[in-house]
C-alpha cells in the first residue's frame, strides 16, 4: 500500500467511520462547530449584539467556514465518485453551509443569503451517526414505514370527520356567529380537534357549544390513536431490526450496512477499500 493510500485510509476512518475513536471525536467537534455557527447566526440578527460584537462574530464565521470548506474538499478527495457526492442531499447541504460567506465577498448586498447558513443544522443528521443513534433511528424509521398505511387510513377518516362536522357547524351557527362558510367552519374544527383553540371563532348557540364539547373530547382520542399505532410498530421493529454499523460506502455513499458487512448491499463495492 502506497503512502497516498495510507493517508486516504486514515482520513477515511476519521471522516466516514463514527465507530472509531478519532471518528467520534471528529463528529463531536463538527457538532460543536455547527451549534456555535447556528448560535452565531441567531446573535447576528440582534441589532445590539451586532453593533458590539459584529467583528468577533464575523471572524468566528470565517473560521467555521474554512473548517467546513476543508472538510468538504476532503470528502470529495476520499469518495470514488465526487460528482455523485456533490449532487447528493448531504453534499448540497455541505456546499450551501459555507457558500454564503464566500458570496459576501463577491456580491454586494448578498448578506441576506447568510440565513442559508441555518441549513448547517441539517448536518447534525450526518454527524449524529454513532452506532446507538443509527440503530435507534432505524427502529423509528422501520416503525413509521410499517404503520404508514394504518396512519393514512386514520388521517383519511379524520379529514372526512372534519368535513362533516364543519358542515354541521355551518348549519347550526351560521354567518351571524362567524361560521360564514364551510371551509371556515372546517378551520374551526381543525383548531378545536387539535386542542389548539385560538378563540377567533366561538360557537354561540347551545347546540353549537354541545358539539364543540364533543369535538374537544374527540380531539384527545384522535391524538392518541396514531401514537398507539407507531408505538406498537416500534415495539415490533426492535425485535426484528438488525444492528447496523455507521460505515459509508465510498462508491455509492449509502449507509445502513450490517455490522459484519464487508461489501455494500446496494452497489456491491467493498465498503472499506483501503
Amino acid at each position: 500500500m502506497n503512502k497516498k493510500a495510507t493517508i486516504k485510509e486514515e482520513i477515511y476512518q476519521i471522516i466516514f467511520e463514527a465507530d472509531t475513536k478519532l471518528g467520534k471525536r471528529f463528529d463531536i467537534a463538527l457538532i460543536i462547530l455547527i451549534i456555535v455557527s447556528i448560535i452565531s447566526v441567531m446573535l447576528e440578527s440582534v441589532q445590539s449584539i451586532q453593533q458590539d460584537y459584529g467583528q468577533f462574530l464575523k471572524t468566528l464565521e470565517w473560521v467555521i467556514t474554512i473548517v467546513f470548506t476543508l472538510e468538504y474538499i476532503l470528502r470529495l478527495w476520499i469518495v470514488h465518485q465526487p460528482a455523485k457526492f456533490v449532487f447528493s442531499f448531504f453534499g448540497i447541504i455541505d456546499f450551501l453551509s459555507f457558500l454564503p460567506t464566500y458570496l459576501g465577498l463577491i456580491f454586494v448586498g448578498s448578506h441576506g443569503l447568510m440565513v442559508i447558513r441555518g441549513l448547517r443544522l441539517l448536518r447534525i443528521f450526518r454527524v449524529f451517526k454513532l452506532t446507538r443513534y443509527v440503530n435507534e433511528s432505524n427502529y423509528l424509521m422501520k416503525a413509521l414505514k410499517a404503520s404508514r398505511f394504518k396512519i393514512s387510513i386514520f388521517l383519511y377518516a379524520v379529514v372526512m370527520l372534519i368535513v362533516i362536522i364543519g358542515a354541521i357547524m355551518y348549519l347550526v351557527e351560521g354567518e351571524v356567529n362567524g361560521f360564514d362558510s364551510i371551509p371556515r367552519s372546517m378551520y374551526w374544527v381543525v383548531v378545536t380537534i387539535t386542542t389548539v383553540g385560538f378563540g377567533d371563532i366561538v360557537p354561540q348557540t347551545t347546540l353549537g357549544q354541545f358539539i364543540a364539547s364533543l369535538v374537544m373530547i374527540l380531539g384527545y382520542a384522535i391524538i392518541a390513536v396514531p401514537t398507539g399505532i407507531v408505538s406498537a410498530e416500534l415495539s415490533f421493529s426492535k425485535k426484528t431490526t438488525n444492528i447496523v454499523s455507521t460505515q459509508v460506502c465510498p462508491e455509492c455513499l449509502k449507509e445502513g450496512h450490517e455490522a459484519d458487512a464487508k461489501f455494500c448491499k446496494y452497489c456491491g463495492s467493498e465498503i472499506n477499500p483501503y
